[in-house]
């Protein structure tokens, strides 16, 4: 009997298994196959374990880094914590600057690797800068990564946003994955958009193979956007919305030739599908996979999708939103009164 023993985490990434949601379909009342493809069982239990292993390897690759040197990134969490694992485990120091919504579990976890956790909060002149470029998180991501290697050029800079390494990996591994393990048979693919990388990658490899499949982005609704009138509230982790964006505010990493569709979903719409995921499944996942799920519903109801195939990336696990609101008793009053009569679909001509 040959042993099969793997050398390092970094071998346990990816070939995440695809599930047919049953029961959820049922309670649903959603008439179309529903399948997820379940990313939370990468080491980490997030689809960023791919893009984490991605970037380092390439950077690797090029020669501009070595065991030893610190890597730097900004992040909503799981590419964080993706990268503090895997730095971990190749002799890389790591550096983190997190928004200080981001919850408790996934600083303590990204702390547990050994990596150091800088709230932007913590940042001369970050939060000035975030405002008055009206919040393009994409401008302050470089901003902040000028003022840091400007000050300690010894480091690296990983930059997921613009790092093409990103939908490298998952045109190479999680677009075939779901192609071979769905038989080559789907009709419809849906991912939410956080840097661009999945849905694009993803979605570029699945077209490239099937080229009337139907590719549907999710970002959050008005509700859930921040704005003058509500600045702090209450958003979808790591989800952004570049629909409606000047080009220099959307990552070059979001591939809008890719995508057929965009779908808005609210933040108390992803909390409630994502609860409903965890009792009628068992499988507990993020807001950004809630957001996903209440987006296949609205698909689904549609006559012409009726009895297709739509195959749902759910990001990651739920494990790291137990503080949060996401599995609080109930969802927020001032969540429940979002406006929802808002154009929630724009098909890309």
């Amino acid at each position: 009997m040959a042993a099969k023993i793997s050398a390092s985490i970094t071998e346990l990434i990816g070939n995440t298994p695809l599930l047919r949601l049953s029961r959820y379909a049922q309670q649903q009342e959603i008439q179309a196959d529903l399948i997820a493809k379940l990313e939370l069982f990468n080491p980490n239990h997030s689809v960023k374990d791919r893009i984490a292993l991605s970037m380092i390897e390439a950077a690797e690759r090029n020669g501009t880094i070595k065991p030893g040197d610190r890597l730097v990134e900004t992040t909503s969490g799981n590419t964080g914590i993706g990268l503090a694992a895997i730095a971990a485990a190749k002799g890389y120091k790591f550096r983190v600057y997190i928004n200080d919504f981001v919850s408790i579990e996934r600083s303590q976890i990204i702390q547990a690797y050994g990596a150091e956790v800088v709230p932007f909060s913590t940042i001369d002149g970050f939060k000035a800068f975030y405002d008055a470029s009206n919040g393009d998180f994409v401008a302050a991501t470089k901003w902040l990564a000028e003022q840091v290697t400007a000050a300690e050029p010894e480091v690296h800079f990983l930059l997921q946003l613009d790092n093409p390494a990103n939908p490298a990996v998952h045109e190479r591994t999680t677009g075939p994955e779901i192609w071979r393990d769905s038989g080559g048979e789907l009709d419809i693919f849906i991912a939410a958009v956080g840097t661009g990388g999945t849905l694009s990658g993803t979605g570029r490899y699945l077209k490239q193979q099937h080229p009337g499949l139907q590719v549907i982005a999710v970002e959050p609704g008005i509700g859930s956007q921040p704005s003058e009138l509500r600045p702090e509230p209450l958003e979808i982790t790591g989800v952004h919305a570049f629909s409606n964006q000047t080009p220099e505010r959307i990552p070059a990493n979001l591939d809008h030739r890719v995508y057929d569709e965009v779908i808005a979903v609210e933040t108390w719409q992803a909390y409630a599908a994502a609860r409903q995921l965890a009792l009628s499944e068992g499988v507990l996942v993020g807001d950004s996979s809630g957001a996903v799920l209440w987006a296949a519903q609205q698909v689904a109801a549609r006559p012409e999708n009726h009895g297709k195939r739509i195959v749902v990336l759910l990001a990651d696990g739920g494990s790291s939103y137990l503080t949060t609101q996401l599995f609080a008793h109930q969802v927020p009053a001032e969540s429940l009164k979002l406006a929802s009569a808002v154009q929630t679909s724009r098909k890309i001509a």
